[in-house]
């Protein structure tokens, strides 16, 4: 069973750090450079309804995939009533979702060409939200070689698919954000028959079972969850639709211009997470301290962070070029609003550490008032900010409010855990945050090794991390001893 589960944790790490960074940077970026090209604007309107999308995306859970893993990971068994109860409540909570995003178009004045948009892109999430359904009873059977292919399937299928008009020799005129969405459309319906089909396998049949005494406590249970997470989404994903609305959908491209690399590099920590959660879970159940192994994580993802956004700092700007061949001011423009993105990444990889211990303690009612605070202190920079600065205005105040939830949490953390808040080395991290800017600089801007910047990014990487270890900041070792940890907990 160990090596099993490190068999597939590595398959899970290589399929997310290839697949995953390669849609978002590959097909995703490839066909906002050609939409913006053909029809200037386009994009911008479709990644504003998007991140709306998401806003409203907890509605399509409600905490019911981590309460089914969970259930059913104790007693397969479960799964022939459990799966046809919560798949029952999943397709009412999906039919709300739609309405309450048709309603919001309504008051938001969109047109109904883009209210049709919209639609789709809420269907869209609605299949998504059917995937990770079907993926948690995987994960709770231990399937986990085929959770595994299921989790990177829809991006190989949007490859493939759309990789071939991008690059067969087709005219780009085909290339249009409607033909994205249904692209998507056609992935996510792929994927949820597949996933569907390796399940039929393991249970007796597929039945709608409208239980409501079962709806009516699965909810209540979960609202505490439910409400952190919608806070959450308002304050990640409420800076584009601001600025579509409050600017225009030109500066809702120029957010997305630095926010596709922003989406790649966070997949650290959404790994993270997904690997310190049951680790957390079951370290706080049997009264463990969970200091070492939160410092421990602290560091690493810090360290990830900081060389990630030195190593890509002083070329910004050439990256965006080399990406979507923009110049001039709009390049300028988006440069800047990558910045503060970049900077943005650091605070918000260390957020996935807190966040999850906190979460896995069950502190849902200071995470709560946490969140509300950064509801309310997102909403009010980027009304002042976005008016005058645009993009640059609602990165910067998606920085603010990621250092307010990050030192928010640490302090929860502290109370809760009895934290040494220098238990980390503080000396040493600055040293490597000093020492890790000045070779970037060098490197970068002295062309020390290359003119390449490509080669620039590695070279600085790879002496980042050798200043690593050499301050003692983290070793193979401690990344094992992570990686046993989980293992340690789930076997």
């Amino acid at each position: 069973m160990k090596r099993k589960f490190v068999s597939n944790l590595i398959l899970v790490l290589v399929l997310n750090f290839i697949i995953k960074p390669f849609y978002i940077l590959g097909i995703d970026a490839e066909i906002l450079k050609i939409t913006e090209l053909n029809n200037a604007g386009t994009y911008g309107t479709y990644f504003s309804l998007l991140s709306l999308s998401f806003v409203f995306n907890i509605f399509l859970d409600l905490g019911i995939n981590n309460y089914n893993t969970r259930n059913i990971a104790r007693d397969n068994n479960k799964i022939h009533g459990e799966l046809n109860g919560n798949l029952s409540l999943k397709l009412a909570l999906s039919f709300i979702y739609i309405l309450l995003l048709f309603s919001v178009g309504i008051i938001f004045s969109y047109n109904w060409y883009e209210i049709k948009w919209l639609i789709v892109i809420g269907f869209n999430q609605i299949l998504v939200a059917l995937i990770l359904f079907m993926r948690s009873n995987l994960s709770a059977l231990f399937l986990l070689k085929e959770d595994s292919f299921i989790s990177v399937l829809d991006r190989i299928i949007l490859i493939l698919f759309c990789g071939y008009f991008l690059w067969a020799g087709t005219t780009n005129t085909l290339i249009t954000i409607e033909f994205f969405i249904l692209s998507q459309t056609l992935a996510y319906t792929l994927t949820l028959i597949i996933c569907i089909a390796i399940l039929k396998n393991k249970i007796r049949e597929f039945k709608l079972h409208w239980n409501i005494p079962f709806f009516k406590s699965t909810i209540q249970k979960s609202l505490p969850y439910a409400l952190l997470i919608f806070l959450m989404s308002i304050y990640y994903y409420s800076d584009v639709v601001m600025i579509e609305r409050m600017k225009n959908n030109y500066e809702a491209v120029s957010y997305a211009h630095g926010y596709r690399f922003f989406m790649a590099f966070n997949m650290v920590g959404y790994l993270f997470a997904g690997l310190l959660l049951p680790v957390f879970s079951k370290m706080i159940k049997e009264g463990n301290n969970v200091s070492s192994i939160t410092w421990l994580s602290f560091r690493l993802i810090f360290l990830i962070a900081i060389l990630i956004c030195a190593s890509i700092w002083p070329i910004k700007d050439e990256l965006l070029f080399w990406r979507y061949e923009i110049i001039g001011d709009n390049l300028l423009h988006s440069s800047r609003t990558f910045g503060w993105l970049l900077l943005s990444f650091i605070a918000i990889s260390c957020n996935y550490i807190f966040g999850t211990l906190l979460t896995a303690n069950g502190s849902l009612k200071q995470l709560n008032i946490m969140a509300f605070t950064g509801v309310f202190i997102n909403l009010f920079l980027n009304m002042i900010l976005i008016p005058e600065y645009g993009s640059e205005g609602a990165a910067f105040a998606s920085l603010i409010t990621q250092l307010f939830t990050l030192f928010s949490q640490i302090i929860i953390s502290y109370r809760q855990f009895h934290f040494q808040l220098f238990h980390v080395g503080g000396i040493q991290l600055l040293a490597f945050i000093i020492l890790t800017c000045i070779t970037s600089y060098t490197i970068h801007y002295l062309n020390l090794f290359s003119t390449i910047w490509y080669i620039n990014i590695i070279t600085t990487l790879i002496v980042g991390g050798v200043f690593s270890l050499i301050l003692r900041l983290v070793s193979i070792k401690d990344i094992f001893k992570l990686v046993k940890s989980h293992q340690n907990e789930l076997i």
